[in-house]
């Protein structure tokens, strides 16, 4: 039984631990002669990488990644694509206090629960430090539907939303937190330093939407769409809760209120609304997918905790060591990441169920 991979015919498993050597990604189900160089994947680890502003971790990784198998020639050859990404800048000493106590809200405790035995340098196997793996990955997932445009960005931190009407895609890339707002951007920047210099975290929810997804994806009843994309994202490391479309705002609107009507238009239905999200029955209907995920504060602080020891004792806890103040900004490529994965994937079984 695996548990460290994802997806039907578009597939791949993680591997790596966060002090360990090397992370990274095989990705089995790639159809071949698909151009594929480090140079397309590289951009979206960038994206995610570490370090980057004083907004993020510290640690310094550069996240180069390598292509091991499954290119040749620059085109992928139809067999697994092993992608490894080395790590070279651990500091397993910031964690001896968590060799010997708990970090409440953190994978500590359940991992010893679980397996008796943790690798606690940086949480090991449930450090975020995972998800460049996913990122690699979910690059070569865009070259097999170029078709569909995936854009994310941070819809609020600490609760501080941004204001749609001022929404400006140009400045999702212009500034540290992948914020459409500039306003709310310039906000965010005393926020997180607030938090980061309290030692204390944030949390944030990320939104993300794609374009040009043909109506027909996705399979009832245990293969839906939306069920996917939420088995996905809730896979994400911080990840605590998934919304499609409108989500749990959809509870308080009556059947017509919710209802996406429909025109005649030029090449199929025009919609009025986008309720749903893009997706109805688990079958995408050709508008916008659109979701929104939920990222708790980092687990990891200065301020110390209550917690137990590995005896079971009552201990306090403060987390040394390098640490995001607010982990949902570099989820952004990471949502994105599993947003291509999922469609990916419902490409090639819509293709193996219609022939289309």
């Amino acid at each position: 039984m695996s548990i460290n991979s994802f997806g039907h015919l578009f597939r791949f498993t993680t591997w790596g631990e966060s002090h360990g050597p090397a992370i990274g990604a095989v990705v089995d189900g790639c159809p071949p002669g698909i151009a594929l160089g480090e140079a397309d994947i590289q951009p979206w680890l960038d994206k995610r990488r570490p370090g980057t502003s004083r907004f993020t971790t510290q640690r310094r990784e550069p996240d180069q990644v390598r292509i091991l198998s499954g290119v040749f020639e620059g085109r992928t050859t139809g067999t697994p694509i092993s992608l490894m990404i080395e790590n070279v800048d651990q500091r397993s000493k910031d964690y001896s206090e968590v060799a010997l106590a708990y970090r409440p809200g953190h994978a500590d405790y359940s991992y010893d629960a679980k397996y008796g035995f943790r690798d606690y340098r940086g949480g090991g196997r449930s450090s975020a430090r995972e998800t460049a793996s996913r990122v690699a990955a979910g690059a070569v997932a865009r070259l097999v539907v170029p078709q569909v445009r995936i854009r994310s960005w941070v819809e609020a931190i600490g609760g501080d939303a941004i204001d749609y009407a001022a929404f400006d895609d140009a400045a999702i890339d212009a500034n540290p937190f992948f914020c459409p707002d500039p306003a709310a951007a310039a906000r965010w920047e005393a926020l997180v330093d607030g938090a980061r210099k309290a030692g204390s975290s944030l949390g944030a929810v990320v939104a993300c939407e794609a374009t040009g997804v043909p109506a027909g994806w996705g399979a009832p009843l245990y293969a839906k769409l939306d069920a996917e994309l939420a088995h996905a994202c809730m896979g994400i490391n911080a990840v605590k809760g998934v919304e499609i479309g409108d989500g749990f705002a959809a509870a308080a609107l009556t059947g017509e209120g919710n209802a996406d009507a429909m025109r005649p238009g030029t090449d199929g239905p025009e919609f009025l609304a986008n309720h749903a999200g893009g997706i109805t029955g688990g079958i995408a209907t050709g508008q916008p997918i659109r979701l929104r995920v939920a990222f708790k504060p980092t687990s990891s602080i200065l301020i110390p905790v209550e917690t137990i020891d590995r005896t079971g004792q009552a201990a306090d806890i403060a987390t040394k060591g390098r640490h995001d103040p607010c982990v949902g900004i570099r989820g952004v490529p990471v949502v994105e990441a599993m947003m291509a994965l999922v469609l990916a994937d419902q490409a090639l079984l819509h293709r193996g169920q219609t022939g289309r």
